[in-house]
């Protein structure tokens, strides 16, 4: 049984790939990781908060006290003191390439054009096989148009893949205007592939407290039903890989991920609820179903139920969601 896939360009042992999370952030579960069978690892993302925080601490400590006399070189921090953040980041990138086989994906964080950037290239000299760029932005300003937003965004792609030489995939939200035509702008920019959706974490309301509160919920599988829908129509399109992300728990989520044309499905939720040994367990039922249903490999499965592949693509469209309403009886 062949389970092998392609993404950015990258020859994978099979289709799961675990998401960036908490679980890559010791070398010990990147390991387990490994040995459960996953085909790679999207280490935990580095923010750009952090490394401008970190900047900025820094630029601080080489100026304070610096028309004082000889002694204020002791006010210079060691490492330990300031570098917790980026350098740490680069180290731990180094360490996980030395502890395991399966490649392994940085992913950075950021909203805005800026010197923040740079660490691209840092990221692929610490060894990184490819770089996920998470866009995670939330305007609110009334002056700033769309266009500007998107205008902003393709600057980012085209300034990290203009950095770097290893394949760099592109995490977006699915909140565009005509998210078809932004994909297409993504590859343009230099983007090899497009990571569907950016699963974003809403506040919630304390009414005891009368504060706004971060809310943590993990993913349930009828998630995975947006990014479906949007690989199936991108597929054939949009000239990159493709991972979904978002509601893959199952067996069954990673042969529809594949169907509609994923080369990689994502999974994040499913190993924080239910351990890192689910992968296997994933892997083994995927196997069993392919042997019952005589399929032979991933890639002969791979777009079969796209937009393009399957007889009525209207089922993607919105002629679906009006039989579906009428569907409804009471």
């Amino acid at each position: 049984m062949d389970l092998t896939t392609k993404y950015l360009g990258l020859e994978l042992k099979n289709p799961l790939l675990p998401s960036a999370s908490p679980l890559s952030g010791e070398i010990d579960s990147i390991k387990r990781l490994e040995d459960a069978g996953a085909a790679g690892v999207v280490l935990y993302s580095l923010f750009e908060e952090q490394i401008l925080r970190e900047e900025a601490a820094l630029d601080h400590f080489l100026n304070y006290g610096g028309e004082s006399f000889a002694e204020a070189i002791s006010y210079f921090p060691t490492n330990l003191e300031y570098n917790h953040g980026p350098v740490d980041y680069l180290e731990h990138i180094k360490k996980a390439k030395n502890a395991v086989d399966i490649p392994i994906i940085a992913s950075l964080n950021g909203f805005t054009t800026g010197g923040w950037l740079k660490y691209a290239k840092l990221i692929e000299e610490a060894g990184a096989d490819a770089l996920e760029l998470n866009l995670f932005n939330l305007p609110t300003r009334i002056d700033v148009s769309a266009v500007e937003v998107e205008k902003e965004y393709i600057e980012i792609i085209k300034t990290v893949a203009s950095e770097v030489k290893i394949p760099v995939a592109v995490k977006l939200s699915p909140f565009f205007t005509s998210l078809p035509h932004f994909a297409k702008q993504v590859e343009l920019a230099g983007a090899k592939g497009l990571v569907l959706f950016n699963r974003f974490y809403q506040p919630d309301i304390d009414l005891d407290e009368l504060t706004v509160v971060p809310n943590l919920v993990l993913s349930t599988n009828w998630e995975m039903r947006l990014p479906l829908r949007w690989v199936a129509m991108l597929y054939g399109k949009v000239n990159t890989s493709f991972a979904i992300t978002s509601g893959v728990h199952t067996y069954q989520d990673v042969l529809k991920a594949m169907m509609v044309g994923a080369n990689v499905a994502m999974v994040c939720s499913e190993l924080l609820k239910n351990g890192i040994g689910r992968i296997a367990e994933i892997l083994n039922d995927l196997t069993k179903w392919m042997e019952e249903k005589e399929y032979v490999s991933i890639k002969q499965m791979q777009g079969s139920l796209s937009e393009k592949s399957v007889k009525e693509a209207n089922a993607y469209h919105r002629a679906n969601y009006m039989k579906e309403l009428y569907s409804w009886h009471i």
